[in-house]
């Protein structure tokens, strides 16, 4: 199809005001790639937003300006006489005159001499530059790029790097190269983004008169399989209109139309098309629905990567990892347990001594003399345990007052060293294979567990391990509940009963001596010291009864509170994991949404502003 009549219109404020919001947009989607994530990207999800960032930027400052260049770029394959339809469109040979800025780089940039250069993109700046003076090219740029299937790396490169600045590409090909897989997979890649008009030129070689499909009914056909319904498709003999061009050197606008063109040629159209067709008010369209797909895109992009919602996930993660702690915490309390259970002895030793020093007078000192004669075989005082027996590293002399704390210190490390270091690691590989088995992806959760998994759990194990000792050496020094009036009414017989009974004894054999004359025997002196010792004996029994210190009751409880405070500090460190996880990707989910819908937003407003213009043929559904 080719435009029959170019109407000009006055331009709208439109592009002017959507340059802001391009640079709104742009922002906070840098910010959004720079920030630190709990969904990974891809490198090539990083790679298509970073370059819709640019696209972004180089958009908005594009359309900062009152009259906005649109730049058309050719692009076609090796041999397809893309140069020379450049210099047919120039008249003359545009690549080896009149630069402003000679270079050895291939591109050639096109523009009229009012277009300061520094108006250009960057990536057109350090291209070869040509000036021309033809009213109809005022507003447009028109760029020469190297062959998209040039054997010479850094020429593809090249066009890579240029095409993001193309409004509209100007597909050059020829009957042998108008559909070569490399250039259409370009194309593909770039039309969601970019205006597309075809040009199959060599269009002489193309009216063979075999059967069949010519090129250019084969190539719209293709065109419109991709969506394009009405595709602009221009037939020319550049190398013709060249020739014409320079035999006719001083002539202005077109050349005398060159002999023998066969039937169909457009090139005249093309021209018309490029000067006239492409007015402002097609500028502007081009313009703003090249914004509008980009805009599309970047919604596209930001769908592809929107975390996953796992707070489902997440809770069942959390509800298997609570099971797999509550073992743990166990298992690790028995271990630690285990390493106290030589020293039960020491360990009773040193209960019965700290809740004697509540008593006194003959009581305590006959709890002194029971205890002793007891734990006879106990080394309070005289060694270390840990490192004289567990650690094995001989005999060393310890502080007068054997310290509880420092003891279950000694006895949790060596345990973290033997076992639980060991035990930790197999742990969180536990925990990432239930949360596997749950569908909550192991990328999300391998780093966080993994850091809590490094934590100093021997610090925390020794923590736990001497506040569990700690309270249950308080609850048997100080009992709370029944056993607290039990201890009161024991520790004041204890303290009140011996002296009593000790004074009552002899008051009795004086009263008798005195008043009866009654002089007491070796039996009955000696009972003086046997009633008060028969009360202690039987206030001792009714201790060891109802208030007993023994290994037994002493480790059932210490395991208990011991593993209550293991499982709240792994608890606390992997049991939140998880629903943490899930609550960032919830986050990142709501910023990606937001950005998203800001795209949209951008996009709604430019529809509804967007002046009606014939340019729907450039782009396909």
């Amino acid at each position: 199809m080719t435009p029959t009549s170019f109407p000009d219109a006055p331009a709208g404020p439109v592009l002017r005001e959507l340059s802001p919001r391009l640079r709104g947009l742009e922002r906070p989607l840098r910010a959004w790639l720079d920030a630190r994530r709990r969904f990974p990207l891809s490198t090539t999800q990083r790679a298509e937003l970073g370059g819709l960032a640019d696209d972004l930027g180089r958009q908005a400052d594009a359309l900062d300006v009152e009259r906005p260049l649109l730049v058309v770029m050719l692009m076609g394959g090796t041999g397809v006489g893309k140069s020379t339809l450049m210099n047919a469109l120039a008249g003359s040979a545009v690549a080896q005159a009149s630069f402003t800025r000679p270079t050895t780089r291939d591109p050639v940039v096109y523009f009229h001499h009012s277009v300061r250069s520094d108006r250009l993109d960057p990536a057109l700046r350090l291209c070869r530059l040509a000036q021309h003076d033809r009213p109809g090219l005022e507003q447009k740029v028109v760029v020469d790029t190297p062959d998209l299937d040039s054997n010479d790396v850094a020429n593809r490169e090249k066009l890579l790097a240029l095409l993001p600045v193309a409004d509209v590409v100007l597909y050059v090909g020829s009957q042998e190269k108008y559909h070569d897989r490399l250039g259409w997979d370009l194309f593909k890649d770039q039309r969601r983004r970019r205006a597309f008009a075809f040009v199959l030129n060599k269009w002489d070689r193309c009216l063979t008169g075999e059967s069949g499909l010519r090129p250019d009914e084969d190539l719209i056909a293709d065109l419109k399989a991709e969506g394009f319904t009405n595709p602009l498709v221009f037939r020319t003999c550049a190398q013709a209109w060249l020739d014409a061009a320079r035999a006719n050197p001083g002539a202005t606008g077109l050349p005398p139309k060159p002999p023998d063109l066969p039937p169909g040629e457009q090139f005249p159209q093309l021209v018309q098309w490029l000067e006239l067709g492409l007015n402002r008010l097609e500028i502007e369209a081009v313009k703003a629905r090249g914004v509008g797909q980009l805009l599309t895109h970047i919604v596209q992009a930001a769908d592809g990567v929107r975390p996953p919602d796992l707070s489902a996930e997440a809770d069942k993660v959390a509800a298997g990892w609570r099971n797999l702690l509550a073992d743990e915490s166990a298992t690790q309390a028995e271990v630690l347990v285990g390493t106290l259970e030589p020293y039960r002895t020491e360990i009773e030793h040193h209960f019965s001594v700290e809740g004697q020093q509540r008593y006194g007078g003959l009581m305590a000192a006959y709890l002194r003399f029971a205890t002793m004669l007891r734990y006879a075989g106990s080394r309070l005082r005289d060694r270390h345990p840990v490192t004289g027996r567990l650690l094995g590293v001989g005999k060393v002399e310890t502080p007068a007052e054997w310290n509880l704390g420092m003891f279950a210190q000694d006895c949790a490390r060596a345990a973290g060293e033997r076992v639980l270091d060991q035990r930790t690691a197999a742990l969180v590989n536990r925990l990432l294979v239930e949360a596997d088995g749950k569908g909550f992806p192991l990328a999300l959760l391998d780093q966080p567990t993994a850091a809590a998994g490094r934590l100093d759990w021997r610090d925390r194990a020794t923590r736990a391990v001497i506040d569990a000792l700690a309270e249950v050496e308080r609850q048997a020094v100080a009992p709370t509940g029944w056993r607290r009036w039990v201890r009161g009414t024991l520790g004041l017989m204890a303290n009140t009963l011996p002296e009593v009974s000790l004074v009552a004894t002899a008051g009795v054999l004086l009263w008798n001596f005195f008043m009866h004359g009654q002089v007491p025997d070796l039996f009955q002196v000696l009972l003086i010291g046997i009633v008060p010792l028969v009360v202690m004996i039987v206030l001792h029994l009714l201790m060891l009864l109802l208030l007993p210190i023994r290994w037994g009751t002493i480790r059932s409880e210490f395991r208990g509170r011991l593993e209550d405070r293991l499982a709240g500090e792994l608890g606390g460190a992997f049991g939140p994991i998880p629903g943490e996880v899930a609550a960032a990707l919830r986050a990142e989910r709501e910023q990606v949404d937001r950005l998203a819908a800001e795209a949209k937003a951008v996009a709604g407003w430019l529809a509804d502003r967007q002046q009606a213009a014939r340019v729907g043929e450039l782009y396909g559904s």
